[in-house]
């Protein structure tokens, strides 16, 4: 008796149903729990809740539950199906787990658990003695309830960035709340209706809740926001650290440009200097300090495209837009009169951009949260070894990153 009260206080059950049996087998390892209910038990349709009376049941089905111990446990039931005056016949809900789920409602949850602690299937499935067909189906329930759950709010700063699913062009827009650290929105490519896709998505109180959206200076990107938010040209925000990529590349340009020519007259000076260049002085590594200042001091074209780059630097320390222009007018004019072809082009485009990069100054945001949450992607997808579609590559982004309540109730 004692057993079948344990069970019966583990699966959280109440009348009607009650725990009727409970089979160990050591030899398998494995305890059956047989779950019945009283005959006269009242049911109610599962869509509308009216009371309903009992049609019939359906075959026994089974559920994986919490191991005991180290013994797998089962538990076993025949669903009783109703007949409802709307709905027609449907089976009943049973309070241990979800409807067309094979597992109990802890031991789904405990999956979660370790699906977010292994961060692939895989190695939950090694864990658990669950095929992986069945955990996927977890995680795809997990994310359609929580996507379910999630209420509508207004989210005050966006960050938009683009995730390459595999190598080549093919990427996928991810839209990130900056903060609250959460993934809200993944759609495929990068186009203005991958973008546009989330603002439609919102309500009008919502889209004039947003205060300012981060992202690089993709075109597409901008001319969705320009489009869908009301006032997006003084919400835009020009992410720095894109920006200072792009100005890193131009001074690798200008060092492989000058590298080639002094190799031609038998001077290596710059050969295995690429990384120096991409440090700030402050972070230079105290190793390389020494021998790099010695190489910086020698009036390169490199030396010259650095510090045109580590000045730009400077630009997001302001907080008046007027001073910010005074000094971007200054430092534009360094750059073009550089004679440097690759810093030039930056600052042409950086020129052009550059309404959309001093409202920093009113909305101090970076993406640095997106490109947080974008390394935790890609970790994940290097484990998992890559995923076969998309939709799957949602489903996991949502997953790990979308800071939904994925557990069964």
């Amino acid at each position: 008796m004692q057993d079948k009260q344990l069970y019966q206080q583990i699966l959280g059950l109440a009348e009607p149903w009650f725990v009727e049996q409970v089979e160990l087998d050591v030899a398998r390892q494995r305890v059956d729990i047989r779950v019945n209910h009283r005959p006269d038990a009242k049911w109610s349709c599962p869509k509308c809740n009216e009371e309903a009376a009992l049609y019939d049941h359906v075959e026994e089905r089974t559920w994986r539950h919490l191991d005991t111990c180290q013994f797998q446990t089962v538990v076993h039931a025949r669903i009783p199906r109703v007949n409802c005056g709307e709905h027609g016949v449907l089976r009943a809900s049973v309070p241990w787990a979800e409807q067309r789920s094979r597992f109990t409602l802890l031991f789904e949850g405990w999956i979660i658990d370790v699906l977010q602690q292994c961060r692939t299937v895989t190695g939950a499935c090694k864990l658990l003695g669950v095929s992986w067909d069945e955990a996927w189906g977890v995680m795809q329930r997990a994310v359609s309830r929580g996507q379910a759950r999630k209420q509508p709010r207004a989210i005050a700063h966006v960050g938009v960035d683009e995730k390459a699913f595999r190598k080549g062009h093919s990427y996928m827009t991810v839209v990130c709340d900056l903060d609250q650290s959460t993934v809200e929105y993944v759609a495929e490519a990068r186009t203005i209706e991958s973008l546009s896709g989330y603002y439609q998505s919102l309500s009008p109180e919502h889209l004039n809740a947003i205060e300012a959206v981060a992202m690089d200076m993709w075109d597409p990107y901008v001319r969705a926001t320009v489009d869908c938010v009301p006032l997006a040209a003084s919400k835009i925000v020009h992410d720095r650290f894109h920006i200072m990529k792009h100005m890193n590349d131009a001074v690798n340009k200008v060092r492989l440009q000058e590298h080639k020519l002094l190799s031609s007259q038998g001077d290596d000076v710059l050969k295995g200097t690429k990384h120096w260049w991409l440090y700030t002085y402050d972070n230079v590594p105290d190793k390389y300090l020494r021998v790099f200042e010695a190489v910086r001091d020698q009036h390169l074209r490199t030396s010259r495209a650095w510090a045109i780059k580590e000045m730009l630097r400077d630009l997001w320390d302001y907080r008046s837009m007027t001073w910010a222009r005074k000094f971007f007018k200054h430092w534009f004019g360094w750059a073009r009169r550089s004679r440097l072809s690759p810093v030039r082009k930056v600052a042409a485009m950086l020129k052009h951009r550059l309404e959309n990069i001093l409202n920093y100054c009113h909305h101090p945001i970076t993406n640095a949260v997106a490109e947080g949450l974008n390394s935790k992607i890609m970790a994940i997808k290097r484990l998992a070894g890559g995923y076969r579609n998309k939709e799957n590559f949602k489903t996991v982004i949502h997953f790990f990153c979308g800071g939904l309540d994925l557990y069964p109730r």
